[in-house]
This record gives C-alpha cells, structure tokens and sequence, in this order.
C-alpha cells in the first residue's frame, strides 16, 4: 500500500512539473520583466529620378550645347496621419505616425513606445474604434485589421512598411496586440494630418 501511495505522488508530481512547463512555456511571465528597446531611424526613402535623355555631341553646335535640366529635390518623408497611444490591458504610452516616404510608399513608426514586453505581441491597423478601459481591449479582432508585423521591441522608436496593396486610410486606430491571449496592450486612433 505504501508503495503504491508514492507511485501515486511521484506520478502527481510529474504531471504537475509537465503543466507546469507548459504552462510556462504559454504564458512566458519572464517576458514582462525583459524589455526590449528598438531605436531606429525613420527610413528616408528617396524619390525615383528621371535621367535626362540621351544626347550626342555630334548633333549640337556650340551655341546650342545642352545642359541637363536640374532633377527635382526629392521630397522628405511627411507625416500623413498620427494618434497617442492609451493603456488598455498594459501601461502603453508613445506616439504612432503613418508617414508618406518620398518614393510614394508609407510606413508605420512608433515614436517613444513605452509597453509592457509579452508573449506574441503584434501591430495592427484596425478598423475598430479606440476606447479607454476593459471595453476597449478586446475589440480589435471583431472588425476588420491587418497584422503588419511582430512587434521589434517594446520601448524606443521602430518602423512598419506599410503594405502597397493595402489603403491605411480605410483604417482608424493601431494597436499593440498580444495574439496569444486576443487582448490589446494599448493602442491609438489614426487622425489625418
């Protein structure tokens, strides 16, 4: 009988060890204590350049020798829309911009982010409107959204291509989303500039 009562605990506490790990391997605890600081540059794409069309040297007398014609400066990158973060499930403060680089594409940046790290934790356009408090965390997945990346780093300034095949401007808010758990760290309405 006693032997079977310890067969009984040493199977009791292997199981328990495997939900355990397990359990620590989902929840990953240690992630909110490591932080994560991504500084990046915003990116400066430049502006395609026409070149000037051939010409032969042959064909032009010197009173009409061509000079090339001055190539456009090319524009700098301009912030086209941009909203302040609000906490929802984490404390989650910092600055979101949609920037128009100069080549015509857009990128996502994050400016001063200040989060909480966690397991699976992911930027996304949203349709969905922001709303403070538990009502808001949990509403980003119920309309429609694009998941444009895993996020780089839970502090510092970081960048996101927007994909070309997808109008940002249909969509009003970002969020700091953890896909484990479908629950919204914080997240920021988009407001044209």
């Amino acid at each position: 009988m006693e032997r079977r009562r310890r067969r009984v605990w040493w199977a009791g506490g292997a199981v328990a060890a495997v939900v355990a790990g397990a359990a620590l391997v989902w929840f990953k605890p240690w992630a909110l204590w490591v932080d994560e600081t991504v500084n990046e540059a915003l990116p400066s794409a430049s502006a395609p350049v026409t070149a000037p069309p051939p010409s032969t040297s042959a064909s032009l007398s010197p009173s009409t020798s061509a000079s090339p014609s001055p190539s456009p400066a090319p524009a700098g990158p301009t912030t086209v829309a941009q909203g302040t973060f609000i906490s929802h499930e984490h404390t989650t403060s910092g600055a979101v911009k949609v920037v128009r680089l100069a080549d015509g594409t857009h990128t996502l940046r994050l400016e001063g982010l200040d989060t909480s790290n966690g397991p699976d934790l992911r930027v996304w356009l949203s349709d969905a409107p922001v709303r403070e408090g538990k009502a808001g965390w949990g509403v980003f997945d119920d309309g429609r959204y694009v998941d444009l990346a895993k996020l780089k780093g839970n502090k510092g300034d970081q960048n996101y291509p927007l994909p070309a095949d997808v109008d940002w401007s249909t969509y009003t808010s970002v969020s700091i989303w953890c896909d484990r758990f479908d629950v919204s760290f914080g997240a920021a309405s988009l407001a044209r500039v």
